[in-house]
C-alpha cells in the first residue's frame, strides 16, 4: 500500500508519501499562489517523479486543509492526475479522538490530525504544539479526547508585523542571536521574536498543567519553527516535523475500506 498524504496550511501544502507504515518522501509547495487543477496535476506529478515515486503506484489519498478555496482545484488534479478520489478529513471522518470542546465543529482539521498523530505515536496525555502560521497549543486526554485549545501568532505573523507595520525595522532571518543582550537591529529583532516565543510556550505549558492539573503530560512540538524553540527548552519533550502526515496516515488507515 502506497499512499499520498496533503497537508494544506496558510503557508505551505505538504505532501507526504507511505508506503505501509513508513513515510518514503516529503515536498512542498506555497499555498498562497493561484493555480488551477491541471497546473495543480501536472506539479504534483513532477514532484513525485523527481522523488523517484511513479504516481501510478499510489493506492490512496487524504487531505487535511484549512484553506477552503484550493480545495476544488486540488482534489480535481488528485481525481484527473493521480486518478485518486481523496478522503478529506471532516465531518463524517472518523479520527479516534473525540473532541469535549464546547464547540467541537471549531477545531479545524489541522488541529484533529495533529492530535491524532500524537496520541496515536505517544499516547496520552499529551500537549501538542504547533508553530505553523498560528502557534496552537492542543491538550488530549490519556483516553484520547480533544480537550482544550490555545492558538496565538506565529513567530512569522509576528516578525511579519514588525517589519510591515514599522517604518524603520528590516525584514530579519528567524533565528536565536548569540545573546539577549542585542546591540544593534537585526538581533534585536531575532532575540524578541526567539526569546518572546520561548517564554509564551513555556508560560503556556506550565500554565496548562497547572489548570488541567495533569503533570504527566507528554509535550510534542511539530511545525516549521518548531526546531528552533524545542531546541531552547526542556519543557517540550519531542520536537516530531512528520506529526501531521502521521496523523493523516492513521486516519486513512481509520477510513481505508469507506
Amino acid at each position: 500500500m502506497m499512499i499520498l498524504v496533503v497537508d494544506v496550511g496558510n503557508t505551505n501544502i505538504t505532501f507526504g508519501v507511505y508506503e505501509d507504515k513508513t513515510i518514503v518522501t516529503t515536498f512542498r509547495m506555497t499555498t498562497k499562489m493561484p493555480r488551477t487543477s491541471d497546473e495543480f496535476g501536472t506539479t504534483i506529478r513532477a514532484m513525485l517523479r523527481n522523488n523517484a515515486i511513479e504516481w501510478e503506484s499510489l493506492t490512496g489519498c487524504i487531505i487535511a486543509s484549512v484553506v477552503p478555496n484550493v480545495m476544488h482545484a486540488l482534489t480535481g488534479a488528485l481525481v484527473k492526475y493521480i486518478k485518486q478520489t481523496p478522503i478529506i478529513v471532516g465531518v463524517g471522518v472518523k479520527t479516534g479522538i473525540k473532541i469535549i470542546t464546547e464547540a467541537p465543529k471549531e477545531i479545524g482539521p489541522d488541529r484533529i490530525v495533529d492530535a491524532v498523530g500524537a496520541y496515536g505515536k505517544y499516547g496520552g496525555p499529551a500537549l501538542v504544539i504547533d508553530f505553523g502560521t498560528a502557534t496552537t497549543y492542543d491538550l488530549i486526554t490519556e483516553n484520547g479526547e480533544f480537550a482544550a485549545g490555545i492558538t496565538a501568532p506565529g513567530i512569522g505573523i509576528s516578525a511579519k508585523a514588525l517589519w510591515e507595520d514599522t517604518a524603520k525595522l528590516p525584514e530579519v532571518e528567524i533565528k536565536k542571536p548569540k545573546s539577549i543582550l542585542a546591540q544593534e537591529t537585526i538581533s534585536s529583532m531575532q532575540a524578541g521574536l526567539v526569546y518572546g516565543q520561548i517564554g509564551q510556550t513555556e508560560y503556556i505549558i506550565s500554565q496548562v498543567k497547572k489548570e488541567s492539573g495533569i503533570d504527566n503530560l507528554k509535550v510534542i512540538a511539530t511545525g516549521g519553527l518548531g526546531r528552533i524553540i524545542s531546541d531552547e527548552t526542556d519543557m517540550i519533550d519531542v520536537y516530531d516535523n512528520t506529526l501531521t502526515l502521521e496523523g493523516l496516515r492513521l486516519i486513512y488507515e481509520k477510513n481505508r475500506k469507506n
